[in-house]
């Protein structure tokens, strides 16, 4: 009883909404433990919940196929069938990417041709990475729009045979959806436009070039000299002062690296007498050092025995030496 669809369902593709996913799968997701455990009596309302809990999508795994808990929800959709105001609130989640997923999957199983383009194409905009556990059970990486583009053009997602839609080729010529324009295409317009700018500005540059372009090989066509106008008064008042501005500024300079030079000089001098005042303050003190050295160190050896053998001398009444 827990495994049978709803009364009320509508068949899908001249089906049981539970017979698109094959029997040897769905017999194993009736017996796994998630399936028991967390499917049970699950309603439309609750199922958002545990599709919130999702960490991964996937299909089957390992050697005995054991089925992913997106697999398992998958089903449960299917049986009970929620209604598609629901399943576009699923795709429109853009906080949890993994109910996007569910919701994705379910409406590329139940819907339309003109609803999966419809409610899918926008997706391609989801650049997000999503968790993908492979037949062997290994994960792997993908991008949510990696995983759309697979939906409308696989045969086969997630271990689930998908439906056949129409091409979109055909909707477009029939008028009942508009022509994709996708985002590297308005990219490359962007660029050929900013391309076509900068070349009509390139062309307003080098043609004002042209324009202001005087050949200084040429001589003047001006007009002859019994015609040229003779200079205003006040453009000769402007040399004057242009000159005279620039003969003060020039004399300014002089005086100028005058001083620096001076200042230099002076420098130089003052360097000088101070190296010849400490040359003369260390001959001092050098000097002062030798005398004080003499003094300490006494008598020499030849006064104390000229001082012995007059101390003799006087003994012997003999009269004394002469230092």
């Amino acid at each position: 009883m827990a495994n049978r669809t709803v009364k009320d369902a509508h068949s899908i593709k001249g089906t049981n909404p539970q017979y698109l996913v094959e029997k040897i799968i769905r017999t194993r997701i009736y017996e796994c433990k998630y399936w028991k455990e967390e499917c049970f009596a699950l309603t439309a309302e609750l199922m958002v919940d545990k599709a919130m809990d999702l960490k991964f999508v996937g299909g089957v795994f390992g050697g005995n196929i054991k089925p992913t808990p997106f697999l398992c929800l998958v089903l449960k959709m299917l049986q009970i069938q929620p209604e598609k105001d629901i399943v576009v609130e699923f795709i429109r989640n853009e906080t949890f990417k993994y109910v996007r997923a569910l919701g994705a999957l379910y409406m590329r199983l139940t819907g339309t041709a003109l609803d999966c383009y419809k409610y899918l194409e926008p997706l391609y905009y989801d650049y997000r990475k999503i968790k993908r556990q492979n037949r062997s059970g290994e994960f792997e990486l993908v991008h949510m729009d990696e995983f759309i583009d697979e939906l409308l053009h696989e045969e086969r997602v997630c271990d689930i045979i998908l439906p056949r839609i129409q091409k979109r080729l055909i909707l477009v010529e029939n008028n009942q959806i508009e022509a994709r324009v996708s985002a590297v295409e308005e990219d490359l317009e962007e660029m050929e436009t900013s391309d076509e700018e900068e070349a009509m500005e390139d062309k307003d540059q080098s043609a004002d070039k042209r324009k202001n372009y005087k050949d200084l090989d040429r001589p003047d066509r001006g007009a002859s000299p019994k015609y040229r106008r003779s200079p205003s008064p006040s453009r000769e008042r402007n040399r004057k002062r242009s000159r005279s501005r620039d003969r003060e500024k020039r004399e300014q300079r002089h005086r100028d690296d005058d001083e620096r030079r001076k200042k230099r000089k002076h420098r130089h001098e003052h360097k000088e007498k101070d190296k010849s005042r400490d040359s003369d303050r260390h001959r001092r003190h050098h000097g002062n050092d030798r005398h004080h050295h003499k003094r300490n160190l006494g008598p020499s050896k030849d006064e104390i025995n000229i001082e012995e053998a007059n101390e003799l001398r006087a003994k012997l009444g003999l009269a004394p030496l002469k230092p």
